[in-house]
């Protein structure tokens, strides 16, 4: 079990995926409450949508005191999952190549966690059986803190540690997500549609084409 203690240049290092919308910034507070030392990693889309989710990311970091935050365009592999996969089940096949391309990045800064803002039933994608099977893609433990909270504790949260109003506003993770996604799958039919892409190709041309920023911290 992990314990609160003050943050150090020795402290555990985890890996956050970070959305740029309520919940994955309140699980980085809730993560940070417990001793470990973030960076973000916040995946956006260059052509598919003008909404600029990345100035949003740079402000939470700001917030929450996070200094390094890698940006990965993630346009053409949502396409691609798009093009040549079962869409039902898109949200599945998105989330484990996200945490494929987090793992690779997680090890490079020599994290030993993966942070989400996962909610158990909050979306209708994020069921036990879906969770279950976008977990087995990756080695590196999950750490989802938001797991079984209620929106209106996670709101509460983000107003307390003022990342509410910068979290507000349309997301992009729904884009091209189907109408009706998948709310139990099995890790065979799983597998066999990541078959039907290059998946090796997806994760390292995410991450030559990942970006580092640094935030500098207000007084």
């Amino acid at each position: 079990m992990l314990k609160t203690k003050g943050l150090t240049s020795h402290s555990p290092k985890a890996l956050l995926l970070l959305s740029g919308g309520f919940d994955s910034a309140v699980a980085a507070h809730l993560m940070q409450q417990k001793g470990l030392q973030l960076t973000a990693l916040h995946f956006y889309n260059k052509h598919l949508s003008d909404i600029n989710t990345i100035e949003k990311c740079k402000i939470l970091c700001q917030k929450l005191k996070i200094k390094k935050l890698f940006l990965i365009p993630f346009d053409e592999e949502q396409a691609e999952l798009v093009r040549k996969c079962e869409h039902r089940l898109y949200f599945v096949l998105m989330r484990r190549l996200m945490l494929r391309i987090a793992e690779q990045l997680a090890k490079k800064e020599k994290c030993i966690y993966l942070i989400t803002g996962e909610n158990l039933g909050q979306v209708a994608s994020q069921t036990l059986s879906n969770m279950t099977n976008t977990t087995k893609a990756v080695k590196m433990p999950i750490l989802r803190p938001l797991l079984c909270y209620d929106k209106s504790e996670i709101m509460n949260l983000a107003k307390k540690i003022d990342t509410y109003e910068t979290s507000k506003g349309p997301e992009i993770c729904c884009l091209l997500g189907p109408k009706h996604p998948a709310t139990k799958t099995s890790l065979r039919e799983i597998e066999y549609e990541e078959k039907k892409i290059l998946l090796n190709k997806l994760i390292s041309g995410c991450l030559k084409n990942a970006e580092l920023h640094s935030i500098f911290q207000k007084d």
